[in-house]
């Protein structure tokens, strides 16, 4: 028999360490040890390793070919992962708990299997029962689709060797154990080594796998970062389920851009795209409201207008709220920091929350000036010009700092029918005449410039 010993597993960062301590030394994250037992010697650890070794190849004997793709049909997810799915890729998606992952690869499975390709769904999750009256309501009715309730990763490899699919789906990642590790299902040890089957299946055999996996009360993927490390693609679902837009992330591709972001709108039918976002999010908007401010922000490749709203209030009590919704909390209190040294605006004894309207998250510092604006509105109770769009990143001094690709974010502000827009004025230098002439633009150099020219 393999010898086990007990050692101590870290859930954010997979580091091993043979005793128990209350903060992890490589990731400083305290409580996240979880005890495992480890298997110290097999005979073959991983079943689907290649059995021939690989060798060095000299680096002008190496062909480059175009990588090829599979489409999904779907046009915003195939421009999210970057032209289409490559055949040997493993993708992994995370999301909450009802927000519609498994909707969507069973869409992707009906795409592929359309094309006469064959996708083995392994439903661990659910029954096929289960799985089946979920693809009638999606209106999936195809011979190339094949449903496997299964755990146990050495009958799924069975399966895998007697179909020889072209698509591999596995809901979820979390549930599939290897029996020689005695640990339970979705611990360290497992969701480790089984990716690492599934790697070893994609790549040997040139299928593409997707790999659901549920995400943590802070909203990443359950398990070691390693799991990360090993796939080729991350995508995670963003958005409040109890609404109706779904927004889809990449964080790591390999064969793509990053920061790509993909909106779909959850109907009966299952998730559809929508082409313009900037118009979905900006649908309920309420023109001369105090406290709302437009930014043309920047995701991956694609421009898309936000609301940003704040509002300010009296506390009573001595420590006032500082809230945020799809902004950085610490990016928040920085800046008001500015605003309160800039323009002596009494915040220390104000609630102060920011929202960003239609669940986006929003990370990037082009939006500094918006959120400033935003609250000054609200603090003077002033509402700003219907018509005009605010951009910018915002120094500790209070400059107003250049942003990249200004241009793609007036063109859509333009799109939408916007006259104006506050931009910083280091800005100005590189804006064409064209554009000039379709959108009046104001460059500032200091906060108390830029809320001058607002609230004036």
């Amino acid at each position: 028999m393999a010898k086990q010993k007990t050692v101590w597993f870290c859930t954010e960062c997979g580091n091993k360490q043979p005793k128990w301590s209350g903060q992890c030394i490589a990731c400083t994250q305290w409580n996240t040890y979880q005890e495992e037992l480890e298997i110290s010697s097999l005979p073959r650890r991983f079943e689907a390793q290649a059995l021939t070794a690989s060798r060095p190849v000299k680096l002008r004997e190496v062909k480059l070919q175009e990588t090829p793709r599979v489409l999904t049909q779907i046009g915003e997810f195939d421009r999210l992962i970057g032209g289409g799915v490559v055949p040997g890729s493993l993708t992994l998606v995370g999301g909450d708990p009802g927000i519609g992952k498994s909707t969507l690869l069973l869409q992707i499975s009906n795409a592929f299997a359309q094309q006469g390709l064959i996708v083995l769904y392994v439903c661990g999750e659910e029954s096929v029962e289960q799985t089946s009256m979920r693809a009638q309501r999606l209106g999936i009715h195809t011979d190339h689709l094949l449903l496997l309730s299964e755990t146990n990763f050495t009958h799924i490899k069975n399966q895998i060797d007697q179909i020889n699919p072209d698509i591999l789906i596995v809901d979820s990642i979390q549930i599939v154990y290897k029996a020689e590790i005695s640990s339970a299902p979705g611990s360290v040890t497992q969701v480790r080594e089984t990716t690492t089957e599934f790697m070893h299946i994609a790549k040997g055999r040139g299928i593409a796998t997707f790999l659901i996996g549920h995400v943590t009360k802070s909203g990443e993927i359950a398990g070691p970062r390693v799991l990360e490390h090993l796939v080729d693609t991350v995508l995670y679902f963003e958005g409040d389920k109890q609404h109706h837009y779904r927004m889809i992330r990449v964080v790591k591709n390999r064969f793509g851009p990053t920061d790509e972001i993909a909106v779909f709108q959850m109907k009966g039918c299952g998730l559809v795209e929508v082409p313009n976002p900037s118009e979905i999010f900006l649908e309920e908007r309420r023109k001369d409201v105090v406290g709302s401010v437009i930014i043309p922000t920047l995701e991956g490749s694609r421009p898309i207008l936000i609301e940003v709203q704040a509002l300010v209030t009296e506390t009573a009590f001595s420590t006032p709220s500082r809230r945020s919704t799809g902004i950085d909390q610490n990016r928040l209190a920085l800046l008001l920091a500015v605003l309160e040294k800039r323009m002596g605006f009494q915040l220390f004894k104000i609630d102060v929350f920011v929202s960003v309207a239609g669940g986006l998250r929003i990370m990037e510092p082009a939006i500094d000036l918006g959120i400033i604006a935003a609250v000054a509105s609200s603090m003077r109770n002033c509402s700003l010009d219907s018509e005009t769009s605010v951009v910018g990143e915002i120094g500790l001094g209070g400059e107003v700092r250049s942003v990249p690709r200004l241009e793609s974010r007036l063109k859509e502000a333009i799109h939408m029918g916007f006259r104006r827009c506050i931009v910083p004025k280091f800005n100005l230098k590189g804006i064409s005449e064209d554009i000039r002439q379709k959108i009046s633009l104001t460059g500032v150099e200091f906060v108390e410039e830029a809320i001058h020219v607002l609230l004036k």
